[in-house]
């Protein structure tokens, strides 16, 4: 007897598969992460460069986006963009990214329903697409631990509000083993590396 659960369907799999997910990254960019104030600036890199590295282990789709590059502003952070090799990034200069044409266009033609965003900051960049597209139909998850907010109170409030909306709050590492499912299906020794650095440098900062 086989060691290895077998798998699911994943296309209609309930529970978040590299077949059924999209993953949207909106406006991972200097000026923003100098803003945000509800987590430390380190702890809060380790944890978007996690997702980052995730994303492209499984295969997922990346809608990445940043606000205003064209008139000025830093483009995505370089950690970020090491870890999406070959992700274009679609730049806007509405706040909200579902009411830019080409970022929900990005999203709506992968055909996927479960959408996994995260951003900076909370309150704005991660809360009015996640607010549009739970009314649009979509299963919402709010990658809790890769997004920050410009003060505890706006981060907090914001996740209560999008909370109350539908949204599901999930964390990387969370969402990492939800993808693998089991140690013993392909990609598990990708999985087991990104999550050693990750520990490594969450036992480095908690010193």
């Amino acid at each position: 007897m086989s060691d290895v659960t077998p798998i699911r369907d994943p296309g209609t799999d309930s529970l978040l598969t590299p077949q059924n997910a999209v993953l949207a990254l909106i406006d991972y960019q200097p000026e923003q992460y100098a803003g945000v104030r509800s987590v430390g600036h380190d702890e809060l890199l380790a944890h978007v460069t996690m997702l980052g590295r995730v994303a492209t282990v499984f295969g997922l789709p990346v809608v990445l986006s940043t606000v205003y590059v064209k008139h000025g502003m830093s483009g995505t952070n370089p950690e970020l963009r090491e870890a999406l090799p070959g992700v274009p990034e679609i730049d806007r200069t509405s706040m909200n990214s579902w009411e830019d044409p080409d970022f929900r266009a990005a999203v709506q033609k992968t055909g996927r329903r479960k959408l996994v965003i995260a951003g900076l900051w909370t309150e704005v960049c991660v809360a009015f697409p996640t607010l549009d597209a739970i009314r649009e139909g979509y299963e919402v998850y709010v990658v809790a631990d890769a997004i920050g907010g410009v003060s505890k109170v706006a981060h907090d409030s914001a996740m209560q509000r999008m909370v109350q909306a539908g949204a599901v709050p999930i964390t990387v590492l969370g969402l990492a083993c939800e993808l693998q499912r089991d140690w013993g299906r392909p990609q598990a020794d990708r999985l087991r590396g990104i999550m050693r650095e990750y520990f490594g440098k969450m036992h480095a900062l908690q010193r």
